[in-house]
């Protein structure tokens, strides 16, 4: 005998009931509360669209180096022309020996510094020097001014050096100035040892540095990006035509950059060259920037490939290459309340001239204070789907804020009710 079908008859009316009494349940719980409110809070609404392009620059691939590389440089530092960006060992022993260099040159930096005040001080002396180099150093990184903070720092170090040496070790002036000259000589013979194994990449013209070479470079520039068109575009965005990439590094050598997108030709009609528009890009580096409308191209098909440049942010974009940005037409800015929350009263007042009772209509919400429903009258700015962007009209203490709690669902509500659950 076969029982599937009337068990599962049997289930699914179970489900049914049980369905039919949650939401019965949960009907009646929201007709059977008085009021309902949701907060006010502040919002931003925008007339954007979204723009996925590619950020172009003027770009210098500096070639890969064999051996153990070492970047100086940071991300999106200007560097001038002939200055190094990285020093590339040989092997480890070569980057050991470098290491050993900065610290002889470090030492006899600070033991030059703190000969320049001539003779050997007392413990006394010393230790008074000490305790007003770091009170200096103190007093300026408490007040945030760090103009003088090398010299300090030197400062501190060369007498605690000195300390150290004249009272830590006995050394008198005649065993400084010899101290002094052993790590001078010790310094040669390590450059000398050092000087084959090791060579410096410097900037062959000024520029911006940044680490990343993704195979763009070349791929498109300042120069071929007006050409772009939306299929050409799309297929670079796929991967198409650009290099396997490599390089240490790259300099970005133009203070303009630009971002090729392809836009719906109804959004592309709304620009014109020349114009500013406010694009906001996503990821890491969400800043609004005002770039410029280089060119609006030609239709293909639905798109249309709209190039924009700046001169600001370059330091700081180094590493932005494929983008979607939010094209900022327009923004309005105010409270956010649920469309239900707004209602239309009439109001009576006396008018000081006649004398006579005048009714006229106000726009507002009611916001819960203290246990009553008071009235505050608004403007609308915007709306959404299911929500309106409103301000206030008055800058009294009955304006509506952040925060407050506004009603939105009651009945028969009127300024000053005394609201119970």
């Amino acid at each position: 005998m076969k029982q599937g079908k009337p068990v599962i008859t049997v289930a699914i009316a179970a489900i049914a009931v049980a369905l039919v009494i949650y939401f019965g349940f949960y009907v009646a719980k929201v007709f059977s509360e008085p009021y309902t409110t949701a907060l006010a809070y502040t919002y931003t609404s925008n007339d954007s669209a979204e723009a996925v392009g590619i950020l172009v620059r003027q770009e210098t691939v500096l070639p890969a180096q064999t051996g153990i590389v070492d970047v100086t440089r940071s991300e999106g530092e200007k560097v001038g022309v002939g200055q190094s960006v990285a020093q590339v060992y040989r092997d480890s022993q070569a980057q050991n020996n470098q290491a050993d260099l900065e610290a002889l040159a470090d030492q006899i930096q600070l033991l030059e510094y703190s000969s320049d005040g001539g003779g050997v001080d007392s413990a006394a002396k010393l230790d008074e020097n000490i305790l007003q180099a770091v009170t200096a150093l103190h007093a300026a990184s408490g007040v945030g001014d760090y103009n003088q903070l090398e010299d300090q720092a030197r400062t501190l170090k060369s007498t605690v050096l000195k300390r150290g040496y004249v009272y830590g070790n006995g050394l008198g002036a005649e065993e400084l100035s010899q101290k002094l000259n052993d790590l001078k000589s010790q310094y040669a013979a390590l450059k000398q040892q050092t000087s084959s194994s090791t060579s410096s990449v410097r900037a062959p013209q000024s520029g911006v540095f940044s680490t990343l070479v993704d195979g763009y470079e070349t791929a498109v520039t300042p120069q071929t990006v007006f050409q772009l068109t939306p299929s050409s575009l799309s297929a670079l965005l796929a991967g198409q035509g650009k290099e396997a990439g490599g390089g240490m590094g790259k300099l970005i050598t133009s203070t303009r950059w630009y971002f090729a997108a392809a836009l719906p030709v109804s959004v592309a009609e709304r620009l014109k060259e020349g114009i500013t528009a406010t694009l906001r890009f996503s990821g890491d580096f969400d800043q609004d920037i005002d770039m410029r409308v280089d060119q609006v191209g030609q239709a293909e098909g639905d798109k249309s490939v709209v190039v924009f440049s700046t001169d600001r942010y370059l330091s700081q974009t180094t590493l932005l290459r494929q983008q979607t940005a939010e094209l900022i037409f327009n923004s309005w800015s105010g409270l956010r309340i649920p469309k239900q929350a707004l209602r239309m009263e009439k109001s009576t007042y006396t008018d000081k001239e006649t004398g006579q009772e005048v009714q006229n209509n106000r726009l507002g919400v009611y916001a819960l204070l203290g246990g009553r429903a008071e009235f505050k009258t608004v403007e609308v700015v915007t709306e959404g789907d299911d929500y309106y962007v409103v301000r206030s009209t008055t800058d009294e203490s009955d304006a509506l804020r952040a925060g407050d709690e506004v009603i939105v669902r009651a009945t028969e509500l009127y300024d000053g009710q005394l609201l119970e659950y």
